[in-house]
């Protein structure tokens, strides 16, 4: 009877079982696979097409790379040792890589120059694409251009010490005035900047000492993929800027802010950017006073940053369309004059919406840099279709080097389209 009862008790489990590994059809790559891949049959169609399509690119290209050779002085000696084997010729790349980085009449003993100051630019970029860090580094960041550009171009420092006291006057002139009135502050502050350049200018002969000299490179002289560098952050740090005060100008309610702006605006969108090159070689020094020498880079520089600076003006202006009503009012109805409700409500929020539109001209305009070629300012491209191609040793060779040329660009234009995410990432605080 015992031994009945006993066999009738339910059995209680003291200790858990341990977890089982899920299906392999429900977790790791097949769910990966069957989620991303082959979830319907047009998706499979096509997946299996896509596969089909790179299978064949890779065929046709791998052997082409991979017997490659590094090590030749010239096509008809590279042609030599393939012997009749499909296969790139890499050595115009060792070959010619400094006229492809530098351009061909850079000083090859100054190379260290504009390699520096590409370095630098990183550390002076830092605290601005990424807030988090220190705003002491700001300071560098002031610093940055000044220094970049006696490190390019050469010469006495006292040049661009002369041109940073300049800014840093005018500043606190415009900071000193603009509480008053912000067109003392402004012009103000351009004309004490103005005033200690032009003393700079007639003190720099008497002061300047061999020992703060570099050798001086003149324009002409750049090329290669500095030459886009240089351009693409230039122009994109210039024409923001000035886009947002096109913007805000095209949205003013006073008649002739307004009617500047706009006529700008449309005139120069309307305007393609080869023709204003063109304009910025031939034309654009008549503008200057006769005896003035205005640098060809200068030039290049004030047309492609007016093209970009437009563009830019018509992305903010959508952003600022887009947002509210109820922001303007709620600036006002917190006493702010229109200057603070601009930087403290209204710009932070259209800025965060304008940023996929900015992203996309900034990309646009540092692909575009490759049109100076065509006013005989040496960049890669126009290294490329000249010297290297112009050249007995390689004439012919056209894949290896544009494909080079494509990799370059195709970095710097993939690191700005992540850094654009990582941002629109960082700043999405609608929903939380």
């Amino acid at each position: 009877m015992s031994d009945t009862h006993a066999q009738s008790v339910a059995f209680v489990r003291e200790t858990a079982l341990p977890p089982a590994a899920p299906p392999m059809a429900a977790s790791g790559p097949v769910l990966w696979m069957r989620t991303n891949l082959f979830a319907t049959w047009p998706n499979a169609l096509l997946t299996v097409a896509a596969i089909y399509v790179i299978y064949v690119i890779l065929t046709a290209t791998l052997p082409w790379m991979l017997n490659g050779l590094w090590n030749t002085t010239s096509l008809s000696e590279c042609r030599e040792a393939l012997d009749g084997v499909t296969g790139a010729c890499f050595s115009v790349l060792t070959e010619r890589w400094n006229q492809l980085l530098f351009g061909f009449t850079y000083p090859s003993d100054s190379y260290w120059r504009p390699t520096l100051a590409f370095v630098l630019l990183f550390l002076a970029a830092a605290p601005v694409l990424f807030f988090d860090l220190p705003r002491k580094l700001l300071f560098f960041t002031g610093v940055y251009p000044f220094l970049a550009y006696w490190l390019i171009w050469g010469g006495t420092i006292f040049v661009p010490i002369i041109a940073l006291l300049g800014f840093v006057a005018g500043y606190f002139v415009y900071e000193r005035f603009v509480k008053n009135s912000f067109a003392a502050g402004f012009f103000g502050g351009i004309a004490v900047a103005c005033v200690i350049w032009y003393i700079g200018g007639l003190l720099i002969p008497v002061g300047a000492s061999d020992n703060a000299m570099l050798t001086a490179v003149p324009s002409r002289n750049l090329g290669g993929f500095m030459l886009n560098m240089m351009l693409g952050v230039t122009c994109v740090s210039l024409s923001v800027p000035i886009g947002i005060a096109l913007a805000l100008g095209r949205q003013s309610n006073l008649p002739v802010v307004k009617m500047i702006s706009v006529l700008f605006i449309e005139f120069i969108r309307g305007v393609p950017l080869i023709t204003l090159l063109f304009v910025a070689n031939v034309m654009l020094a008549y503008f200057f006073p006769p005896d003035a020498t205005v640098d060809l880079f200068l030039r290049v520089v004030i047309m492609i940053t007016m093209f970009s600076s437009a563009y830019i003006a018509e992305v903010i202006r959508g952003g600022l369309a887009a947002l509210p009503k109820g922001q303007y009012e709620a600036a006002n109805s917190l006493g702010l004059d229109y200057a603070q409700s601009m930087r403290l409500i209204i710009l932070p929020q259209a800025l965060k919406i304008s940023i996929p539109g900015i992203v996309n001209i900034a990309v646009g305009l540092f692909k575009d840099t490759t049109l100076v070629s065509v006013i005989s300012l040496f960049d890669i491209v126009g290294m490329i279709r000249g010297p290297i191609l112009a050249s007995t040793d390689w004439n012919g060779v056209y894949w290896e080097l544009f494909m080079f040329a494509a990799v370059l660009f195709f970095i710097v234009c993939y690191g700005i389209s992540q850094y654009s995410q990582w941002l629109e990432r960082r700043l999405a605080t609608d929903h939380r």
